[in-house]
């Protein structure tokens, strides 16, 4: 491990760092100087990246968010096209209805037409039947004159008289019907009568289905308007989406792109404190090493005396907590750790006031136990306030946990973004530092401080 002395050459680091500068007085300015705007380097770089990453982030959500609109106003237009296509339909079903009546008021002419040849026929056979019954009566009459001898042929008559009575009273009933018929099959015939001059009003069955015709048309006009303005918002908004898909593009090219920029300026930040001479973050790298042994410690010494096995101390099968959110998980070294890393992690937290946490992590981020004000149960259906002040049993396998946690070199100096819930944000400056027990790799101490 890494030893840094103050104010003294450090010996040689086992990775790759710049030469020792003379410990005179020049070269002390001279990296305090470069320490100085290596931090204000790495500080600007991590903001620029946070603020691309949340912008990123904003436009992807945003462009997910076009794509639910475009969704939505698909089936608006869908619905528009179906509108059309029964107002269509409605329409030609108007029209068909209005030539079905003109054909009707056709045949009801002709019904009327006929029923006109019945009346006459009637009265003929009635005209008819009088002249019947006027004969047979003067038959009669000369019947009963010849005495017994017409006494057959007076019965004829007299038949004859009845037969004609009964024929004329069926015809005058059937003149009668006819007129009744007629009467009716008059009206109807003018309620189903086009307009044959402008001056005479149109049939009422006619007229209400010219106003239907014409509700169908104003439905068919407005449902076309419709349609016209779906498929306009539909294309403006697919037209935002891959705005939004671009922008999103260009986002994530910049912040890769920054990526290398955070990088240079860690780099810078490490290979000053890694020089031999004192800066302001070598009292956090000694403190972050020194609490790394010391919880190594207690974990070899559990391994030993067998309060822990090593299948247990190294279980990765994190098991979700169920309704947490955000989402915690346990472990089977979880209880240990909340034994055991307590006494190490506090204490860091009063070396100075810079000092934001001071946490133990596996090798894949996982906490599980954080520092004391960060250690409170959470509270059911209140994510944001768990998210701020219950960052225990966590995974942070973000870029800058993941490089503290799988560290392996004597330190690691990282400078990011933290998210404090909220729309909070600070830039910290993190010394890590790695936690082997027995020998191997089991994560790293993360101390977390301000400019």
């Amino acid at each position: 491990m890494l030893r840094l002395l103050k104010r003294r050459p450090a010996p040689a680091p086992a990775h790759d760092a710049a030469p020792s500068p003379p410990g005179g007085p020049d070269a002390r300015a001279l990296v305090a100087s470069l320490s100085e705007r290596a931090s204000v380097l790495g500080r600007d770089a991590a903001e620029v990246r946070g603020v691309l990453d949340d912008s990123a982030r904003m436009a992807r959500d945003q462009a997910a968010s076009l794509q639910g609109l475009l969704a939505q106003a698909q089936d608006l237009l869908q619905g528009q096209r179906s509108i059309d296509a029964e107002s269509a339909a409605g329409l030609g079903a108007s029209q068909v209805a209005r030539q079905a009546v003109q054909a009707l008021g056709g045949e009801v002419l002709a019904i009327v037409d006929s029923l006109h040849q019945v009346a006459d026929a009637a009265g003929q056979i009635t005209q008819i039947a009088l002249q019947t019954r006027l004969v047979a009566f003067n038959a009669s009459v000369e019947a009963k004159r010849a005495g017994e001898a017409g006494r057959g042929f007076g019965v004829v008559a007299d038949a004859v008289k009845d037969l004609a009575a009964r024929v004329e009273t069926s015809s005058k009933h059937i003149m009668g019907t006819v007129s009744t018929l007629e009467q009716r099959i008059g009206v109807l015939a003018r309620e189903t009568a086009l307009e044959r001059d402008a001056r005479e009003q149109q049939g009422q069955v006619h007229a209400a289905l010219q106003q239907v015709e014409e509700a169908m048309h104003r439905i068919a006009g407005a449902s076309g308007q419709g349609r016209g303005q779906c498929e306009r918002v539909d294309g403006s908004v697919r037209a935002i989406e891959a705005a939004m898909q671009r922008t999103a593009a260009a986002l994530a090219s910049a912040l890769g792109r920054t990526e290398t920029f955070l990088q240079v300026s860690e780099q810078m930040i490490e290979t000053v404190a890694n020089c031999g001479i004192e800066t302001e973050d070598t009292p956090y790298i000694a403190a972050a090493q020194r609490a790394a042994a010391q919880i190594a410690t207690l974990l070899e010494d559990a391994l030993r005396t067998g309060a822990v096995k090593a299948g247990e101390l190294f279980d990765e099968q994190y098991q979700p907590v169920q309704g947490s959110a955000p989402q915690q998980h346990l472990t089977r070294f979880t209880a240990l750790a909340d034994r055991l890393f307590p006494q190490v992690q506090e204490k860091l937290l009063s070396m100075s006031d810079k000092v934001v946490f001071c946490i133990a992590v596996d090798r894949n981020g996982y906490v599980p136990c954080h520092n004391a004000r960060y250690n409170q149960p959470q509270r059911a259906g209140d994510a944001l306030w768990n998210t701020a002040n219950c960052r225990n049993r966590r995974i942070f396998d973000d870029r800058t946990g993941l490089a503290s946690a799988r560290n392996v070199k004597p330190f690691l100096l990282q400078t990011y973004r933290r998210d404090m819930g909220g729309g909070q944000f600070v830039v910290l400056k993190e010394a890590a530092a790695p936690i082997t027990v027995g020998g191997r790799h089991w994560g790293g101490l993360r101390l977390a401080f301000r400019f």
